[in-house]
């Protein structure tokens, strides 16, 4: 069965590499273990010997019956792809998977693995942020560029929004990286596993999320600029912000990429004290 471009498919065939990637998972013997894009099932095998239930969320119908056929050992359609083994191929867009359900059947919050497609990675990254409370932890292989990003350090060139957004949710580390010889077909870039704990930091840091993370949209918005720059381009008012940079130690010409979470974090709840800024609701969004 060729690959489909249009669904970002590049099959992992580097054996090792599975083995290293749900070994990094830790003991899930007991566990449900959600795979996004299962693929040719490369990983899902390896999986099905290691976790005690491994739920396949494939979106290519094609692959979901070939993997529900090998998996159950018998006939398969297009519609239930409920299997006999531990492992059930389920045909669905993750963005539209509903994870808080799927955790309160398995009794547990789930563990997630998954070669996800290049063209859709912030958004899953986001879909699962949002839904941290009914998960786990995760190993999750990306196009190297988007790791380096996620993982990256305040002061750092790659440190930004998206590296705030997961951080928030939980620590997150480099693993390994993969050359394009390891897929078939290659793609054009390296990619890098790397490894997410689901621990969120907004009651710790005591910020609402969805504000905060309205705020970080602001506050990155333009890296050239200084965070008090891009506070004033959002139209909070010069001394307010001035007075909480002061509050919150931060040196007036700095700019957000320097900043840690927690700084960040004493910021906005400065800013929040006095009411420089608004409470309405806005997603956020991240490239």
């Amino acid at each position: 069965m060729p690959p489909k471009s249009r669904l970002g498919q590049n099959f992992l065939h580097d054996q090792p590499a599975v083995r290293r990637i749900v070994a990094a998972l830790g003991e899930c013997g007991d566990r449900t273990v959600v795979e996004i894009g299962p693929g040719r099932g490369a990983i899902t095998r390896e999986l099905a010997a290691k976790a005690g239930r491994v739920l396949a969320l494939e979106l290519d119908p094609e692959l979901a019956v070939r993997l529900s056929t090998e998996f159950s050992g018998g006939e398969a359609d297009l519609v239930a792809h409920a299997v006999g083994s531990n492992v059930e191929i389920e045909t669905v867009d993750v963005l539209s998977f509903d994870f808080a359900a799927a955790s309160a059947a398995a009794g547990q919050r789930l563990i997630v693995a998954g070669n996800l497609p290049y063209y859709i990675t912030s958004p899953i990254l986001l879909k699962l942020a949002e839904n941290a409370g009914a998960l786990d932890r995760s190993v999750l292989m990306v196009q190297r560029e988007v790791a380096d990003r996620v993982t990256a350090e305040p002061g750092s060139r790659d440190y930004g929004l998206l590296s705030v957004t997961v951080q928030m949710h939980g620590p997150a580390e480099r693993l390994f990286t993969l050359p394009p010889s390891a897929f078939t077909p290659p793609p054009e870039v390296h990619s890098t596993v790397f490894r997410w704990r689901f621990a969120p930091r907004f009651e710790e840091l005591k910020v609402d999320r969805e504000q905060f993370l309205r705020f970080m949209r602001q506050v990155f918005a333009l890296k050239r600029k200084t965070l008090a720059n891009n506070l004033r381009a959002a139209g909070i008012d010069g001394a307010a912000i001035a007075a909480a940079l002061s509050d919150a130690g931060i040196d007036p010409k700095a700019r957000a990429e320097s900043l840690a979470v927690e700084v960040l974090a004493a910021l906005w709840r400065s800013l929040k004290k006095t009411g420089a800024i608004s409470s309405d609701e806005v997603a956020p969004t991240v490239h």
